[in-house]
């Protein structure tokens, strides 16, 4: 006769166990799922348009083959990756200052409300002015070489961030700042260990957001004169007829931006491991 009787603690230490368990095992098949079901997804949608163009005989000028274009960029690779480099480099340069400048001017406007009111309208109405209306007169003013590109990526960034960061850094409750004056706690230190750490799910979700706009804004300010970039590409294609290496183009812009989302989205998960906590 082996069996003894459990005492209730042993008992309630298997049943937390066997929670744990079920809880990580949940949470892996929800991370797998969140994996797998995109690529499921683009994989069904390219076989679908790849059955589609051969069983209506699409002409390559309207709609080419997925077959086609992935072996244009296989066959092509240097040349998409040469082009690549400059749209990128351009797009990483305007998105560091334009969050950086967002960040800067957001701190301001908490500070110094007057500021906030003089200046944020004047914000408002650079935003609503079309990026093709833009980046000429950033040419006209920078030149034709890579700072207008640069200044277009940053000017889309800007914005998103300055309205995000500025809520976040205002996100905080009036028992929260009367706290940290019964700490004696400086300015300083009610910024750095209070303002800015409730405004980082703000920044964060801001910095995803102009990731891949960074990547547009620097295609687009391409197409105002420039011989390299994936923009330049996408303009000979669009004036040469050649669909096959247009559409090669798009996914080569798109992969990248996807991409830059990707890594902002590992910095967000790797930095806000407290606010995950906080939130389950």
């Amino acid at each position: 006769m082996s069996d003894i009787a459990q005492s209730p603690s042993q008992a309630a230490f298997e049943s937390d166990d066997q929670a744990a368990d079920l809880f990580r095992a949940r949470a892996r098949r929800l991370t797998m799922r969140r994996r797998v079901l995109p690529v499921v997804t683009i994989l069904v949608l390219v076989l679908i348009w790849e059955a589609g163009v051969r069983y209506f005989e699409v002409p390559n000028f309207i709609a080419p083959a997925p077959s086609a274009v992935f072996a244009t960029l296989w066959s092509r690779f240097p040349m998409f990756m040469e082009n690549l480099a400059p749209t990128a480099l351009q797009a990483l340069a305007g998105y560091v200052i334009g969050n950086l400048a967002a960040v800067a001017v957001a701190t301001t406007f908490v500070y110094r409300p007057t500021a906030e009111e003089a200046f944020f309208p004047l914000a408002v109405m650079m935003n609503t002015v079309p990026t093709v209306a833009k980046a000429p007169i950033l040419v006209l003013l920078l030149g034709n070489g890579m700072e207008p590109k640069v200044a277009i990526a940053a000017l889309i960034c800007f914005f998103p961030t300055l309205v995000n960061m500025t809520r976040g850094l205002r996100a905080v409750s009036s028992q929260q700042l009367e706290l940290m004056r019964i700490l004696s706690a400086s300015e300083r230190e009610v910024f750095t260990k209070l303002r800015l750490k409730n405004a980082m799910p703000y920044l964060f979700a801001a910095l995803k957001i102009t990731a891949p706009s960074a990547v547009i804004g620097s295609i687009v300010a391409e197409w105002i004169g420039s011989t390299r970039g994936i923009g330049a590409l996408i303009i000979e294609a669009t004036y040469n007829y050649d669909s096959v290496l247009l559409y090669a183009t798009i996914i080569v812009g798109a992969t990248f931006s996807a991409a830059f989302f990707g890594v902002v989205s590992l910095f967000e998960r790797h930095f806000l491991k407290w606010n995950d906590r906080a939130n389950q």
